[in-house]
């Protein structure tokens, strides 16, 4: 088993323990660092949905600061699995709840919107295209988008870049409704 630490909030410096996968990329700690201060360090009572959620990462840290809800979306087993221990050892609680579903099932039958998505998809999928068009029924009108990708995005549907970098071979982006003014 791999594993990595939450960085920030309730839960900071809490190990958390993933499974090998060949397209699992857990976000760094500098990058999580980078992403939590472009939101703002404290996410209470935002409603978060990690699409992708691999190692759990994204979810739990947002869970950690204080999101009032955080859906974890994966399809594998072996991954579901991980995260459900994590999930336990840090009494996350009805705060977290897990979901077994593809993204795109999920995104066409969730009832409800979120805050803020972490969406990182495995790379050369062409999963951003797929998903584009479900985001404004699963977004708040005001609701972020932090994305990792193989490649610069200028937006995700009418979401925009305004924020970005790159760690290695990864491109991250923190995207809002609108116009892209003043990329960082």
């Amino acid at each position: 088993m791999n594993s990595l630490r939450i960085i920030g909030g309730e839960w900071r410096r809490r190990t958390l323990r993933f499974p090998d996968s060949p397209t699992l990329r857990p976000t760094p700690d500098r990058v999580r660092e980078t992403l939590f201060n472009w939101l703002g360090q404290e996410l209470t009572g935002l409603r978060c949905l990690d699409l992708f959620a691999g190692s759990g990462a994204l979810g739990f840290e947002a869970a950690s600061r204080g999101a009032a809800e955080v859906v974890m979306v994966d399809h594998s087993p072996k991954i579901l699995a991980a995260l459900a221990i994590s999930a336990q050892a840090l009494d996350t609680g009805p705060r977290v709840r897990i979901v077994h579903s593809d993204a795109v099932r999920f995104l066409s039958s969730v009832g409800s919107r979120f805050d803020v998505l972490f969406l990182d998809p495995p790379f050369h999928d062409a999963w951003m295209d797929r998903l584009a068009p479900l985001l404004p029924r699963v977004l708040a009108d005001d609701g972020a988008i932090y994305a990792e990708a193989e490649k610069f995005l200028t937006g995700l549907g009418n979401w925009r870049t305004v924020r970005h970098g790159r760690a290695g071979q990864v491109f991250y982006h923190l995207m809002r409704r609108g116009e892209a003014d003043g990329i960082e």
